[in-house]
């Protein structure tokens, strides 16, 4: 582990923006420990970023639950000896007119894309105050600028992050970092939980053009790579051709 080498936990590693950040991160130098639902293929990730030369290891991890959280955090710790970045990147957007009363998908929105976030910090803060410092990488959405139909719900969540990030960074005495990196419209499985027929249709042609996951990563790791005197806030990341 050189100096410049960081202990990064990654939630949502399993797919998408979360797998694309933990082989840019671990490729870049840094020890990634990844956390997910989806074991094999955190396993199969794992492997692969170990036989690309880089450093990784994994634990599952469900998000909604706070006491497997910290587990998640002290297990990454216990391996690598400190957390000094955590990715907080699980997320889910099954999107739908609020007339719909989906109210059961509102819930796990809530509890994956605000209470995931809020875990995150919870687990890590202390961990981060008493080693001296420390860096929270919040993903929310373009979502959490704008409202579009469907989308009232989880862009209330994406909101919800993009406050908690702007009032971490407030209270922080300078030793805790935070960025909040929103993506446009990025390949991943993210609408793959859409139930609602109009609303996945819809996605159809509103994800036409999008990011590649890697870009996401490469904002991140930009983030992640300056020097502690230096805090990249807030990052918005867009396909160039969209006009979302």
């Amino acid at each position: 582990m050189t100096d410049a080498a960081k202990v990064v936990a990654v939630t949502g590693a399993s797919s998408g923006i979360g797998e694309a950040t933990a082989r840019r991160l671990a490729a870049d130098g840094h020890l990634v420990f990844l956390g997910a639902r989806r074991t094999d293929r955190l396993e199969t990730l794992t492997e692969e970023i170990t036989a690309a030369g880089g450093t990784a290891a994994f634990r599952r991890l469900d998000v909604t639950d706070a006491a497997d959280v910290r587990s998640f955090v002290s297990a990454a710790r216990e391996r690598y000896g400190r957390v000094d970045v955590v990715v907080n990147n699980a997320g889910v957007m099954p999107l739908s007119p609020l007339e719909a009363l989906r109210t059961d998908e509102w819930d796990r929105m809530i509890d994956v894309n605000v209470r995931g976030v809020l875990h995150g910090i919870a687990a890590a803060l202390p961990v981060m105050r008493a080693q001296g410092g420390g860096h929270f990488v919040n993903i929310a959405s373009v979502g959490a600028y704008e409202v579009s139909p469907t989308a009232a719900v989880y862009c209330a969540t994406k909101f919800a992050v993009r406050a908690i990030s702007e009032g971490l960074r407030q209270e922080s005495t300078g030793d805790i970092r935070v960025t909040l990196v929103s993506p446009g419209v990025t390949e991943s499985e993210l609408a793959d939980g859409i139930s609602d027929p109009a609303a996945r249709e819809a996605m159809k042609t509103y994800r036409a053009v999008a990011l590649p996951a890697s870009a996401v990563a490469a904002a991140i790791a930009h983030a992640v790579s300056q020097p502690p005197q230096v805090d990249v806030n807030e990052i918005v990341v867009r396909p160039t051709a969209s006009a979302q």
